[in-house]
């Protein structure tokens, strides 16, 4: 079925970002900072004052001024929409929280089929504010794309039966090597959660979406492949069916770029652990995303400059190249040197 923002107005048409990700040429390399961009700035820290993660990704005022914090710093060419990777499942009542300093806590983990079963999938009334969100950014960002978030299958089923972050996957993997039923029917479950709430997103009006997979890089090819891959497809083909771009990123996925693109993306997002022009030939004839080591930005800025365009020389062999970091923007990181970055990437000669 046709998007609902489709045709795109012509000024987010023509916007570098969607140009890169179609590999359409660009007027510059576009450029946008992964995972709660704007969380290093001190605004972000005075709205965040006092409120817990999951309640500021459910306040649409919130997560509006929020998205928009690292547009108006540093004039990136893409929004990502605040959100978090275990919203949806605490959207349909899931028992879960989220501890500082530990990550999303589930209260009864998943073991069983009948524990799967208990799941709600998503529907547009669990996430009404949401929506809102989405709509009040697109109002507001004009001519900048906003790109819907979802976490990937792998990852939220790790977090479910693992109760919580884990190191090593025991849990995760024991399922999927020894219930391989209960696994399929989980990982059924999250997709669909997953393709609901991206098209949640599509349909108030984001251009493109990504599918951010934290843990899949605990995984052999052959598992992957088996266990996984037909899993973020159906969340990828979702998205595909409303028109609009896919991204597709995991951390420490080096060995699993392929089979991430062949799940269904049109840009595949590569960690700072694998030097870009290796990734290009890895995902054959599709754009690519990324990808500074995060910590470069603590560096004088001269020599993130010069890694910097490296990367974009790198670049140009893909389909397309979008700029960014090889995962998110550390806490601590100073937000001038993303200005610096920011103003050295759209201003990098592409001839």
């Amino acid at each position: 079925m046709p998007a609902p923002n489709d045709p795109l107005p012509e000024q987010l048409r023509d916007s570098a970002f969607l140009k890169a990700v179609r590999g359409e040429p660009v007027p510059h390399t576009p450029v946008w900072f992964m995972r709660q961009a704007g969380r290093s700035l001190p605004e972000y820290l005075a709205v965040r004052e006092g409120i817990g993660m999951l309640e500021s990704c459910m306040d649409p005022a919130l997560v509006t001024e929020i998205t928009l914090q690292p547009v108006r710093r540093y004039g990136v060419d893409a929004a990502i929409f605040f959100s978090d990777i275990v919203l949806p499942l605490k959207a349909v009542g899931v028992d879960l929280e989220i501890k500082p300093g530990v990550g999303p806590v589930v209260a009864r983990p998943v073991r069983t089929a009948k524990d799967v079963a208990r799941i709600p999938d998503l529907t547009p009334e669990h996430v009404p504010y949401i929506a809102e969100a989405v709509r009040d950014l697109v109002g507001q960002l004009g001519g900048t794309p906003l790109i819907g978030f979802a976490g990937a299958p792998f990852t939220v089923a790790s977090y479910l039966v693992e109760g919580g972050p884990s190191k090593d996957h025991a849990r995760t993997k024991a399922m999927m090597f020894g219930a391989p039923d209960v696994w399929d029917a989980l990982m059924r479950k999250i997709a669909g959660i997953s393709a609901a709430y991206l098209e949640v997103q599509v349909g108030a009006g984001a251009s493109a979406v990504q599918l951010f997979d934290s843990w899949a890089g605990a995984l052999t090819p052959g598992d992957y492949r088996e266990h996984v891959m037909p899993h973020s497809a159906r969340v990828l083909a979702r998205a595909g069916e409303l028109g609009v771009p896919r991204i597709h990123f995991g951390v420490g996925t080096s060995n699993l770029l392929g089979l991430m693109g062949e799940a269904g993306a049109d840009v595949v997002g590569v960690d700072w652990r694998t030097p870009l022009g290796e990734a290009i030939t890895r995902v054959g004839d599709r754009a690519v995303q990324g990808n500074l080591d995060p910590t470069l930005v603590f560096a004088p800025t001269e020599v993130m400059t010069a890694r910097a365009g490296e990367i974009i020389d790198a670049g140009r062999q893909a389909r397309g190249h979008v700029f960014n970091l090889g995962h998110g923007v550390l806490p601590t990181t100073d937000p001038d040197q993303l200005e610096r970055l920011t103003e050295f990437v759209q201003g990098y000669p592409l001839g």
